[in-house]
């Protein structure tokens, strides 16, 4: 009553080439963006006189930007240790004991402070207005985010909590819990795991990867590019730029945020707020009291989001409407 971890997904495109599937992913990501961004500057929008190299140049920028904070959240906020912070130059490093092993660990959230800074950088040389950019950037995002959980699900990585239900999965790297422990033993028995008790079992787990693929990409793709998009531009003369961006922030952030009560939190971190009964095992769904990071974080991201909609709203284009001349009756 569960599923193993498919054998035949490697992480590696090619065993004796340490070029992951991860990385194809990222490729394949900002390539959907790209794609979905020109389609939208050739036949729409405020940026619809923005020519190729000018696309170029602002992806340049925000992606280059993404990466560096990706890296700097996942190092210096997720690590759980004071190592990045006492080694810097390690944080860009990419080989460890002489073997090249690229830069593992990216967080999401810093990788949007990044594009952001990236984004604004490019439209204050460029003379752009930044909503304008991403609004156009932002709609075709989460469609290239799906792209890269994928990539967590074939590395076998970020797996969800342990679950008892008939679609857990079992991730070879996952920890193993023993069998002494009464709710270890209990969710093996009622999945049909067998087991002599004091034996180190590893239970199956959510594929929260698989989750957030659909939820926060192809799910929220759909709903800013067929209802959210078309919505701000059937009234874009009652706002201003912007609907669309703080669509996604808050679209995202409150997906992201339910979605992670399936992921288990960075085991080094654990939970940032407890506030339900029990916190503990990690692996184990307790409470919506306990709160990781990850959700913090989001919560930021939907109040960032909403005020980007207040904004939008009181920013709307005034236009000039001629008040009705009264009639005025001529005597016969």
């Amino acid at each position: 009553m569960y599923v193993d971890f498919p054998k035949w997904i490697s992480p590696f495109v090619i065993p004796s080439l340490p070029v992951r599937w991860y990385a194809v992913m990222y490729l394949l990501a900002f390539g959907t963006c790209y794609i979905l961004f020109r389609r939208q500057c050739d036949k729409e929008g405020a940026l619809n006189h923005m020519d190729y190299d000018t696309s170029l140049t602002l992806f340049c920028y925000t992606i280059g930007f993404l990466l560096i904070g990706a890296r700097l959240f996942s190092t210096l906020l997720y690590d759980g240790s004071w190592y990045y912070w006492t080694h810097p130059w390690m944080i860009f490093w990419p080989f460890r004991n002489g073997r090249f092993i690229g830069l593992p660990g990216m967080s999401y959230h810093g990788g949007v402070v990044g594009a952001v800074f990236g984004g604004w950088l490019f439209a204050r040389k460029y003379k752009y207005r930044l909503l304008n950019l991403s609004d156009t950037v932002i709609a075709g995002i989460p469609l290239g985010y799906t792209f890269g959980r994928l990539g967590n699900f074939i590395n076998g990585e970020l797996w969800g909590r342990v679950t008892g239900t008939s679609y857990g999965m079992v991730f070879p790297e996952a920890p193993s819990f023993s069998t002494t422990i009464s709710w270890v033993r209990d969710i093996a028995d009622k999945i049909g795991m067998q087991y002599i008790e004091g034996d180190i079992v590893n239970l199956p787990r959510h594929p929260s990867q698989l989750y957030e693929a659909f939820f926060e990409g192809i799910f929220l793709f759909l709903m800013l590019w067929f209802i959210v998009k078309p919505l701000a531009t059937k009234h874009k003369d009652e706002h201003g730029p912007g609907m669309i961006t703080g669509a996604y922030f808050v679209g995202y952030g409150a997906i992201r945020f339910v979605l992670e009560y399936f992921r288990e939190p960075d085991s080094q971190l654990g939970f940032i707020i407890k506030l339900g009964k029990e916190w503990e095992p990690t692996a184990l769904f307790k409470s919506v009291l306990n709160i990781s990071l990850g959700q913090i974080l989001c919560l930021i991201m939907v109040l960032a989001g909403i005020a980007i909609i207040v904004y939008a709203k009181k920013s709307a284009p005034t236009t000039y409407k001629p008040t009705k001349s009264k009639k005025v009756k001529r005597g016969k």
